[in-house]
């Protein structure tokens, strides 16, 4: 395994970035950012044994601080909405920053995405430490955040960490627009993915879980056997006919959860975690924009798998739990292993 680092930019008031790369041993690469814990790059062999960089990125630091759709970013507290953008606990209401509609989305107005971690190499992984102060975007608790990247053979795990002063909500997540038949190389409705999971969170229309887990039997969200991304992304229903695509919470229940293929390249992403959930969103909103060198990025050019708790659970008490109480340990990984 091999780490470098070097110069990305220096923020307005001064402070550098640094843009990371871990190389393994079968020349697999990912490059991570100080600003954000974001993955910039993620190079992988395509079925010809060409290198094929299959994530979603800028080329300047200035961009990155634009961007508005969390390219790569690492997202907290809390990742996706929580409704009223504001939530109760122990008895107390903490009120939080509406930035979609009257909801809460993705932590904020300044989350996690737009933060300087510390970032060093530990062994044969890259390590990016902070500390989210207590009131940082309305939430409760110091907040002591532990993001580890690294590669076992072909396998990018992001395993994440943290501990807390008093007690909090946090669901952790990794940001990363994939498009497997390059960055930039055309839409992904002809990707064919599987996903393991007999339901999902029904969404209203501002993107919000009404609470009704929803069986994908027939329905457009049924990716049980493996089938063309866009094949039912347009179809009359709800799930996708709200948000012009994909962008909803699919309840785990197999392992490994997702299985996706590019139609050029060949390349197979397997993706698996320990989290209860995940929300495939298909770049509905994806804005037309320039990436990296020069490549065009706009409507579904990429899809992501979030793995996370479901979305607003701390509304629902009944779902699995994104408390973390003081003095416990939060802990959680993902993988992506690409074939």
């Amino acid at each position: 395994m091999a780490i470098s680092r070097r110069a990305f930019g220096t923020l307005h008031d001064g402070t550098p970035i640094s843009c990371w790369t871990l190389t393994n041993e079968n020349g697999l690469q990912a490059e991570i950012l100080d600003y954000g814990a974001t993955i910039r790059s993620v190079l992988v062999p395509d079925k010809n044994g060409d290198l094929v960089d299959v994530v979603l990125g800028y080329d300047t630091l200035e961009e990155y601080v634009a961007d508005d759709c969390y390219l790569g970013a690492t997202i907290g507290r809390v990742s996706n909405r929580i409704k009223g953008a504001q939530f109760a606990l122990n008895g107390k209401t903490y009120k939080l920053y509406a930035n979609n509609g009257e909801n809460h989305l993705h932590g904020g107005k300044l989350g996690f995405n737009t933060k300087v971690w510390n970032g060093q190499p530990v062994g044969d992984t890259l390590v990016f430490t902070r500390l989210s102060p207590d009131g940082e975007e309305g939430y409760p608790g110091n907040l002591n955040v532990r993001v580890t990247f690294g590669w076992k053979a072909n396998s990018l795990s992001i395993a994440y960490e943290a501990q807390t002063d008093k007690d909090t909500i946090i669901n952790l997540t990794n940001h990363s627009y994939f498009n497997l038949n390059g960055a930039g190389n055309g839409d992904i409705n002809r990707h064919r993915m599987q996903v393991k999971a007999d339901r999902y969170t029904h969404n209203g229309q501002d993107g919000v879980p009404t609470g009704d887990l929803v069986c994908v039997d027939g329905s457009a969200m049924d990716f049980r056997t493996s089938k063309p991304i866009g094949r039912d992304a347009d179809r009359d229903e709800s799930c996708v006919k709200f948000f012009n695509g994909y962008d909803s919470n699919f309840v785990i229940s197999g392992h490994p959860f997702a299985t996706v293929t590019g139609d050029r390249t060949g390349i197979t992403l397997v993706a698996d975690t320990d989290q209860p959930g995940v929300h495939l969103y298909t770049a509905n909103a994806l804005t037309d924009r320039m990436g990296k060198n020069g490549r065009h990025y706009g409507f579904r050019s990429a899809f992501y798998l979030e793995t996370q708790h479901y979305p607003d659970s701390i509304h629902h008490p009944e779902w699995p739990t994104c408390i973390l109480r003081a003095g416990e340990i939060f802990r959680s990984t993902t993988t992506y292993t690409f074939c």
